[in-house]
């Protein structure tokens, strides 16, 4: 990055207002408001797609007994080490200590919400979507800003399916995976991730599982490269890896299928027969943790981000102190549309107006002087510093609404 002259996010999160670290919390991030706005529209984003997907949302405690933990095979590979662990005492002269733990994953209290009542196939698949906060017990040398933190935020998701419906669903979440990283301009490819050494299951049901995902791969034409002993501990998987501007590689996007988790936690519905049988269970996450996409994201975009993410969409500059009450008219219809615009009536020059404007990353400047306010325009100007002329207000919303709904890169 130095020889690119490149900032780093967290230098850039400081800058532009974002978020910030303290030692107050190692490892947990402090959104401020600007920041929020782009965890918002993510968080947005991702509903979004996930309701058009047939998804339903839920959510799970952050604190939970330990015993779910050992009961799904976590604590065996994660246990103390990687957990945030607890000993509670109920109310009672007698009361024993109970083992808690702040929950690290989402998937073991998804096959609670599962097994709340008797399912029926007609049911299945059964999409359930939750963001949820993490809490993993990284190495202090480890942590990095957002890209490695210990309290995490997920777009964690969990489909319930019959053997028949594997194909189906995993090729949407792969096909929900190009749709979302096509937005951001990343170069990506697949990678099959196999059994570990340390697993849990049968072979049976690893190879059933390894065959489903192959079979995926290979009818949708993927080409995916393997990652041979990679896979979760519970099943194989199919991971996203996106090269960002500085050409690095990341893991992100996961889709992963899982025929242990319904054994060890004994999750059944009734087939058309009125007999029992066992679902498989699909974990996938789009983005991963938010935290860790940001960072990406805003080293990626050097903090200029897409218009439809960026914290403040417009700057109005007035060209002298007679034409603020035009430049605050321009504001109150551009928030009218749900514009994020803000008007810098400073009395202060214009080109320290833009700079500023500028600096602050803001992807649009109307500039309104006493021709503008005449003619009822603005001239626009991008951060890049391209000049689009005049427009009438009307033409000017129609442009950034046009580019926020399609969540476009180019500002012209």
């Amino acid at each position: 990055m130095e020889d690119k002259q490149l900032k780093d996010h967290k230098q850039i999160g400081q800058e532009l207002e974002l978020f910030f670290t303290d030692d107050i919390a190692p490892g947990a991030p402090f959104w401020l408001p600007k920041g929020m706005v782009i965890f918002k529209e993510l968080e947005k984003y991702i509903r979004q797609l996930t309701l058009d997907a047939g998804y339903l949302e839920t959510s799970t405690p952050i604190m939970v007994k330990n015993d779910l933990f050992k009961q799904s095979g976590h604590w065996t590979k994660f246990g103390e080490h990687n957990m945030y662990n607890l000993e509670l005492s109920d109310e009672g002269e007698n009361s024993k200590p109970i083992g808690y733990t702040l929950k690290p994953m989402n998937c073991p209290e998804s096959t609670i919400l599962y097994r709340f009542r008797p399912r029926s196939y007609k049911e299945l698949p059964l999409r359930l979507s939750e963001i949820g906060r993490l809490h993993r017990k990284e190495k202090s040398g480890e942590v990095n800003g957002l890209l490695r933190v210990r309290q995490i935020t997920m777009d964690d998701a969990h489909i319930y399916a019959r053997e028949n419906q594997i194909f189906d669903e995993v090729s949407n979440i792969l096909d929900m995976m190009n749709a979302f990283y096509s937005n951001f301009g990343f170069e990506y490819e697949f990678r099959f991730a196999t059994r570990p050494e340390q697993r849990a299951g049968t072979d049976e049901m690893w190879d059933k599982a390894e065959k489903g995902l192959e079979e995926v791969l290979k009818k949708k034409g993927i080409k995916a490269s393997d990652k041979k002993g990679d896979g979760a501990f519970y099943g194989p998987k199919i991971d996203m890896h996106i090269k960002d501007a500085l050409g690095r590689e990341w893991q992100l996007a996961t889709v992963q299928l899982d025929f242990h988790m319904p054994q060890a936690f004994d999750l059944k519905y009734i087939n058309e027969n009125g007999e029992s049988e066992k679902p498989v269970m699909i974990h996938r996450a789009i983005f991963g943790s938010f935290e860790r996409f940001t960072g990406i994201l805003t080293e990626h975009f050097q903090g200029s981000f897409p218009t439809w993410l960026s914290p403040q969409q417009v700057q109005i500059v007035p060209i002298t102190d007679r034409n603020n009450n035009y430049g605050q008219n321009v504001l109150e219809q551009l928030k009218s549309s749900d514009i994020r615009a803000g008007l810098d009536d400073r009395s202060e020059k214009m080109q320290g107006k833009i700079r500023d404007a500028q600096m602050q990353k803001i992807p649009y400047m109307l500039i309104v002087g006493d021709r503008e306010e005449k003619e009822g325009k603005v001239a626009v100007r991008t951060r890049d510093g391209k000049d689009l002329g005049a427009l009438t207000i009307e033409e000017f919303k129609k442009l950034i609404l046009d580019k926020i709904n399609k969540k476009s890169l180019e500002l012209s």
